[in-house]
């Protein structure tokens, strides 16, 4: 059984671990030139139902903790006039809730727990076409080309192997900006401590300036404002930015002025909530090929999770691969859409006018209900 593993990312990687601990050869195939080529982004935090039970299936659970950092589960959330809403501090050292660790990090841990060669770099699938006797031709870019009899669309949120189960188009929820702030302690004592060892949140109408410590003891700056119309190119400027958070209180807006580069604007899309597919043999998808959501905090988390459990099924059989598929894809199906939809209803509370007092109460626990004799 040759399984072909489209995309290199957190699910992927996860995929084909998972399946070498289980005795299953497959190979990835990732369209960038090396696992340094691009910054993978931020930190994020691993759930235990769900990226850390993942892990553990992986059998790498030892290295995440020398890893992960319980400490950037702390979060703040200020009003635009720098007011604190809600302020979460985990227990010092504690892995029971969800540490955070740099999506680099966890990418290279994954990565160096594969044996040479699994991952294929410079391989960006163009085209996969059914075979008359089962599996499926890969084309790549640049002529390249290779056979599968199980294909896994792990290659996101535009997956080509998508488009040979569903015609679900993704659409934009979300403008996304980014900065980095390097060496903030050093260069910028004030933003390290507004920013704490975790995650800062400032929520005004319709817009959030937030930003995270990562490892390496950088920032990472995200302003999140509702999708519309404007060419990306209106928020390539610092000036632009600080015009959009006028009147927010300046030790805010500093982390705009204090980003090393120029803003890196991008849209943030969603497939519709719900989206299956009819069964088809020899081929499925995973994380964001299958499910794409808002980044609230669980699209990382699922990936690796669908993973996880593709990978469980294909080796309870490994000569029926079509009846594990069908097995994980019911599964999977039933388990993502509540998920989907808590995902778009936090995306769209999070960019509301009231989106501070509805976050407020969503961070605050609520009181126990009392009996009459109680």
């Amino acid at each position: 059984m040759r399984i072909a593993i489209a995309g290199g990312g957190l699910g992927g990687l996860t995929l084909a671990r998972v399946l070498h601990r289980h005795g299953i050869d497959a190979v990835v195939y990732e369209r960038e030139a090396s696992r340094s080529a691009r910054s993978q982004g931020g930190s994020l935090d691993l759930h235990p139902e769900s990226g850390q039970r993942a892990l553990a299936a992986a059998g790498l659970t030892g290295r995440f903790r020398s890893e992960a950092r319980p400490e950037g589960e702390e979060h703040r959330i200020l009003d635009p006039a720098g007011r604190i809403l809600v302020h979460h501090r985990p227990p010092p050292g504690s892995f029971s809730g969800r540490p955070e660790i740099d999506r680099s990090a966890l990418r290279d841990l994954l990565l160096d727990s594969l044996p040479a060669g699994t991952v294929r770099w410079r391989h960006r699938l163009v085209a996969a076409t059914p075979r008359p006797d089962g599996g499926f031709g890969l084309t790549f870019d640049g002529g390249h080309s290779a056979d599968c009899d199980v294909l896994v669309g792990a290659d996101g949120a535009h997956s080509v192997v998508r488009s040979l189960l569903t015609e679900a188009a993704v659409s934009p929820v979300a403008t996304l900006v980014e900065l980095s702030i390097g060496d903030a302690d050093r260069r910028h004592p004030d933003l390290a401590e507004l920013v704490g060892p975790g995650n800062l949140w400032c929520v005004g109408v319709n817009q959030i300036l937030a930003a995270q410590r990562l490892g390496d003891g950088s920032i990472r700056v995200g302003i999140s404002l509702r999708a519309d119309g404007r060419h990306l190119d209106t928020y390539r400027s610092k000036r632009a930015l600080l015009h959009m958070f006028d009147g927010w209180a300046p030790g805010l807006t500093a982390l705009i002025e204090a980003g090393d580069g120029p803003p890196a604007p991008r849209r943030i899309e969603a497939m519709p909530t719900g989206t299956r597919w009819a069964h088809q043999p020899g081929i499925t998808l995973v994380g964001d090929a299958a499910h794409l959501m808002p980044p609230v905090g669980e699209g990382a988390n699922q990936a690796m999770l669908d993973a996880a459990e593709l990978a469980a099924e294909l080796a309870t059989d490994p000569a029926d691969p079509d009846s594990a598929i069908r097995t994980y894809e019911e599964a999977m199906f039933t388990r993502i859409r509540p998920i989907a939809e808590m995902s778009a209803r936090v995306q769209a509370m999070m960019l509301s006018p009231t989106a501070a007092d509805d976050i407020v109460r969503f961070f605050t626990p609520q009181p126990t209900a009392r009996t009459d004799d109680a």
